[in-house]
């Protein structure tokens, strides 16, 4: 679900402190995001919010979350709502952001 290995490479790329503010940063924008999807009525707006959502997951390594997205924004392009899940997406969101949390608290992890 996570791709730890891109945990990783980020977090050596910009450091301990600043990796903390992307941490936040993503967090917030994502939820934002997201709670505007959880009312949407799927239209246009739809491709270019999964495309966002798609960019920063991958970016933090949400794996998951990000193909689900990729799949959304695909269909969206097409004009093809009906086929997107938006249910499986926002679920994988959850899922993917508990097990980053609590990855990032595991000290065992070499992150």
């Amino acid at each position: 679900m996570i791709d730890w290995a891109r945990v990783s490479e980020l977090k050596n790329e910009i450091g301990a402190e600043d990796f903390a503010d992307i941490v936040d940063i993503f967090l917030e924008e994502v939820e934002i995001e997201l709670g505007v999807l959880r009312g949407i009525v799927p239209d246009a707006d739809l491709e270019s919010k999964l495309h966002f959502l798609k960019g920063s997951a991958l970016n933090l390594g949400f794996h998951e979350f990000s193909l689900l997205c990729q799949d959304g924004e695909t269909a969206a392009a097409r004009g093809d709502f009906e086929n997107i899940n938006l249910s499986a997406t926002l679920d994988a969101y959850d899922r993917s952001k508990m097990e980053f949390l609590a990855g990032l608290e595991d000290t065992a992890r070499p992150i």
